[in-house]
């Protein structure tokens, strides 16, 4: 009985989570003023006017640096409280963190090996 009263729970929050930005935004979209103007729908560029195409190419290495630095800036995260409280958690913690270190290390000489990290200039 006590799982069901946990589902239950659980189904109000997704719904809340659901409903309340629906709620929030139809709201506003009835409050607001609604005066379409041309002028209004033209794109905004530093108040100049736009000049070629609202897309760019960017090259795939930009993409992946971010998602590296993204990685690291995470292990970051996650090292913080465990060296805080690393007296408390003894060596359990310490082989766990060894643990994660490693597969992050593991991934960064695969991507090393793969030549993802090698910026050519072609």
């Amino acid at each position: 009985m006590q799982y069901i009263n946990n589902y239950v729970i659980v189904a109000i929050f997704v719904s809340l989570g659901v409903l309340l930005p629906v709620i929030a935004l139809t709201i506003g979209k009835l409050l607001r003023p609604n005066k379409p103007h041309e002028e209004k729908l033209t794109t905004y560029e530093s108040g100049n006017v736009p000049v070629g195409e609202g897309q760019v190419q960017f090259n795939i290495r930009y993409y992946l640096f971010a998602l590296m630095f993204v990685i690291f800036d995470v292990e970051a995260v996650f090292l913080y409280p465990w060296a805080v409280a690393y007296h408390k958690l003894g060596l359990f913690a310490l082989v766990e963190m060894l643990i994660f270190i490693s597969l992050l290390v593991v991934g960064l000489i695969y991507a090393w090996k793969k030549k993802v990290l090698k910026w050519n200039s072609r």
